[in-house]
């Protein structure tokens, strides 16, 4: 063989070498080409999910249907016909309901629209016609109508309010609503 031969032979399996890797690099944006760009990357029917810590189920999150768009530059989870999702923390089943929601990806953002309905363990009922829950900063709001009843009876009809996810720092503004209080005894009176 020729030096000449040999020369073909290295810049062609240099060629060779060179377009394998360079596929294997652009997969990904191989199969983001593979879908158009309105489609997510993954339907699902019927989903129940259920979430564990240390081997106990502390949330179950049950939908018709899921479109996962996490192949978009800001990914989400689209739940087109509602979500049904159970918490339970120390044993006690909190339960929240929408007709509508999605899930942002890179905020941790999940807006439930559409007759939501959160039951928490102590009786507390809220009904919104949105309501955004921030997971990482667990801290749930709403800009939009809302009546929220407590356990003791009172009530508040509003049209938003910020609240840690569990009620106990509750903001509310334009609202109306009865707030019962129990009576203080003076010291005298207990005498």
């Amino acid at each position: 063989m020729s030096i000449k031969s040999y020369s073909i032979q290295s810049v062609i399996s240099l060629i060779v070498v060179i377009t394998l890797f360079a596929c294997d690099a652009n997969y990904k944006d191989k199969q983001k080409f593979s879908i158009r760009d309105d489609q997510p990357l993954a339907i699902g029917k019927q989903i129940n999910l259920k979430y564990t810590d240390s081997g106990k189920v502390v949330s179950n999150l049950i939908s018709k249907s899921l479109l996962d768009y996490s192949n978009y530059d800001f990914p989400y989870q689209e739940f087109p016909q509602g979500v049904e999702v159970h918490f339970w923390e120390d044993g006690k089943k909190s339960t929240v309901t929408s007709d509508y929601a999605i899930r942002y990806g890179k905020t941790g953002i999940i807006d439930l629209r559409k007759n939501v309905v959160l039951i928490t363990s102590d009786s507390l009922v809220l009904k919104a016609d949105q309501l955004y829950w921030h997971q990482v900063k667990q801290w749930v709001f709403t800009d939009q109508p809302y009546q929220i009843k407590f356990k003791d009876g009172s009530y508040n009809d509003g049209s938003r309010f910020d609240s840690s996810q569990d009620f106990t720092a509750f903001i509310s503004r334009k609202n109306t609503g009865v707030q019962l209080i129990e009576p203080q005894q003076n010291q005298e009176d207990a005498k």
